[in-house]
């Protein structure tokens, strides 16, 4: 899978704040990167926490769920579209169904 955008990724986890995401969010990206997802079953097959949602967005739990990664998925296009990462209480004010 292609990731677009790693930035706001690595962003992320430089702030200070959010340090502690840091190798979590490695993690994902380079498992992610390798995949060649086809469908929200694979995501789950290898995320069992992973929810999805619809208009083909999936939201994973990071760091034991301290914090909340959202994507948009193009299967078609084997391509991940990071919509969102933040803390749970940030996730919990967005409506990951459209962001």
């Amino acid at each position: 899978m292609r990731i677009i955008s790693v930035k706001r990724l690595k962003n992320f986890w430089l702030n200070r704040k959010h340090k502690d995401s840091e190798q979590s969010l490695k993690a994902w990206y380079h498992e992610a990167r390798k995949s060649r997802w086809k469908s929200h079953n694979d995501i789950k097959d290898k995320y069992r926490s992973a929810s999805i949602l619809k208009d083909d967005r999936a939201v994973f739990n990071i760091k034991g769920n301290k914090y909340r990664l959202v994507v948009m998925v193009s299967y078609k296009y084997q391509v991940v579209f990071i919509r969102f990462i933040g803390t749970h209480e940030e996730y919990n004010k967005i409506n990951a169904e459209k962001i």
